[in-house]
């Protein structure tokens, strides 16, 4: 099974979609660790990344899923603002996507508590302008918990309760 965690930077792909993978007993990979050295230090300068920056990032991340497709799956943490993005991060696999969604104020506040990380809180107004939001998968709001969010997450993937961890 491939599961790909999207939504713009903050609002917690990383949690979530280790959580998922934890559960699941599938490797987790955070596309963030994925950026070629010349993307991070677009963004550490606070200027967005456009597709021709992304394209070379989002093929690696292609190939990856393609790779786990065949060795039993893998979550993916990625932003995946736009469908074109989405569209090639899934190929030929099937993927159950999860996107995360709320209010900028709130994931504002939430990047702004962030330490050392790359993408700066001031591009946030670049990756709302940015995303497409997807007509398909679970969408889920992040003012609900961590573990609230989980528990969705299990149910629209089917997973039973008792086989959790």
């Amino acid at each position: 099974m491939l599961i790909v965690v999207t939504g713009v930077s903050g609002t917690g792909k990383t949690t979530i979609g280790s959580g998922i993978a934890n559960l699941l007993n599938l490797p987790f990979f955070d596309a963030d660790n994925y950026h070629p050295q010349n993307n991070i230090e677009k963004m550490s300068k606070g200027i967005p990344l456009n597709d021709e920056d992304r394209m070379p990032w989002l093929q690696a991340l292609a190939d990856l899923l393609a790779e786990h497709e065949k060795s039993g799956g893998a979550v993916l943490a990625c932003s995946a603002l736009k469908e074109s993005y989405r569209e090639l991060l899934k190929g030929k696999n099937s993927v159950q996507w999860i996107h995360l969604k709320g209010d900028k104020e709130l994931i504002w506040r939430r990047m702004l508590a962030r330490k050392n990380h790359y993408m700066k809180a001031g591009m946030l107004d670049s990756q709302f302008a940015t995303w497409e939001e997807p007509h398909y998968g679970l969408k889920l709001n992040i003012l609900h918990t961590p573990e609230e969010m989980l528990s969705q997450a299990m149910r629209y993937l089917g997973v039973p309760e008792e086989s959790k961890g």
